[in-house]
């Protein structure tokens, strides 16, 4: 034989050697889980697609469209053929608060969130920042089910502000003392309430806040202009009052008033929806845009305040979760409407008409809105977990998209809390908070409640275990 031919084939053996010696050498992985040939919703475009999610130490390491994994393996494989996967969803607006009493209620709202697949809630201020410290440390743990939680800690207000715990202050020395608690929780937004603040203080906590690179909601005092806040810094503003304020061709003058203590924040709000300008408005919104200013329109709370006289609430499938403590606080709410006004009523009615439109016009020109039931001790009726869906719900009632709306949950909350390298859409290297739905909610918005599976934490929580959950938070 040729001897340069004996060569090569000894050559050719010996890579083929090489090569079989490097694939024994190289182990294939197992994943955890395999989630295979799921409807994969892709929240920023809406465009679906059939994939196959590998999660390992609850990250996403893979997604691929290969319809052959025959050769993947994992410890966990679901079957999501004909499912829909979003990301979990993100309330965007609780509360865990009403004193030591009713630490026990609170924690039990935790249930209802995983429940209802809300893997993610913002605590936008309340007086129970140990317990929630402590609930975040023992759901990371796997010792306790609920949602990833992020907390403004107390809310920031002025002397005898309205809400027990709340930092108050009065100069930029208690705003420096303030800020200096909440960084040392950590909390993970600061939160300022308009009852007490003085307008100079609030605008103030603002500026001092964005020195130190702090992200910011809030409510604004009426004696403030929401051109102002929103150069301040404020990251996002809750309730649509304040965005109303500064749609109105009057602003200033009714600012005034109010400075001059003429008239109150409930007088206020037929003056400033009847001088609503479309001008004005479109201004407004581009400023909120340029300055990349979320708001947070909570109009499921406000539909069912605004009707609270004519529905009756009695008969509320979910007040079975809600303790005699927490229906105790709702009271209040209840009572306003009890010893209201008949043309007070069909104000409040008209303005949460109004709101529902200017939530749409706020949308349609490009700004970040999110999804926040408000939920919690005092907000009569607005219960944790399934509140959130009504939102979706309430949102695609003024026009909204499905797919707008979604965005307004997930993918905004953790955009707005600098989050988004680990949350907000299902992609390689976030965090696997997935929820598998039975039927698509870009079709019908209320399929985010026909919940097929959960995962958060790394736990899996069939149908079953969810209904297992809400069982075990009745209380009545």
């Amino acid at each position: 034989m040729n001897i340069s031919i004996k060569l090569k084939q000894i050559c050719l053996s010996l890579c083929c050697l090489t090569i079989l010696l490097s694939c024994k050498s190289e182990p294939q992985i197992t994943y955890d889980v395999i989630i295979k040939n799921g409807n994969l919703i892709n929240i920023e475009d809406g465009s679906v697609s059939v994939s196959n999610i590998l999660i390992t130490n609850n990250r996403i390491i893979k997604i691929t469209t290969d319809s052959n994994i025959k050769t993947i393996k994992a410890k966990s494989v679901i079957d999501a053929k004909g499912k829909f996967i979003v990301p979990g969803f993100w309330d965007n607006h609780t509360h865990f608060r009403g004193g030591d009493s009713l630490i026990s209620a609170n924690k039990n709202f935790l249930k209802l969130f995983i429940a209802n697949g809300i893997t993610t809630v913002r605590d936008a201020g309340g007086d129970l920042t140990s317990a929630v410290l402590e609930w975040r440390k023992t759901i990371a743990n796997n010792e306790l089910v609920g949602p990833t939680i992020f907390t403004s800690g107390p809310k920031i207000d002025g002397p005898g502000g309205t809400w027990a715990g709340s930092l108050e202050v009065d100069n930029d020395a208690d705003i420096n003392n303030a800020l200096d608690s909440l960084q040392s929780i950590p909390s993970d937004f600061v939160k300022i309430y308009d009852s007490r603040i003085s307008g100079e203080n609030y605008l103030k906590v603002i500026e001092e806040a964005e020195k130190r690179n702090l992200i910011t909601s809030g409510h604004m005092p009426f004696t403030v202009e929401l051109d102002p806040t929103i150069d301040a810094g404020i990251d996002a503003v809750e309730h649509l009052y304040y965005i109303m304020k500064g749609c109105s061709s009057k602003e200033e003058e009714i600012t005034q008033q109010m400075v001059d203590k003429e008239i109150g924040f409930w007088d206020a709000m037929p003056l400033l929806q009847s001088s609503f300008s479309d001008s004005t408005a479109l201004r407004t919104f581009e400023h909120l845009k340029s300055k990349n200013v979320f708001v947070v329109p909570t109009l499921h709370i406000g539909r069912v305040l605004s009707y609270l006289d004519e529905v009756d609430h009695s008969q509320d499938n979910y007040l079975k979760y809600m303790s005699d403590g927490i229906q105790k606080t709702y009271k209040g709410r209840i009572d306003r409407v009890k010893y209201a006004t008949e043309k007070q009523v069909t104000d409040r009615k008209a303005l949460d008409d109004f709101f529902g439109a200017l939530a749409f016009k706020l949308n349609v020109n490009g700004v970040s809105l999110l999804a926040g039931s408000d939920s919690g001790a005092y907000n009569s009726f607005t219960y944790p977990g399934i509140s959130l869906h009504k939102e979706l719900e309430a949102m695609v009632a003024t026009g909204i998209t499905p797919l707008d709306a979604l965005k307004a949950s997930a993918y905004n909350g953790a955009k707005f809390l600098k989050q988004d390298t680990d949350y907000g859409t299902i992609s390689e290297g976030k965090i696997a908070d997935i929820v598998l739905l039975n039927t698509n909610p870009l079709e019908d918005i209320k399929n985010t409640k026909d919940i097929f599976m959960v995962l958060s934490n790394g736990m899996q929580h069939s149908k079953a275990d969810l209904d297992n959950l809400l069982n075990s938070a009745i209380v009545n």
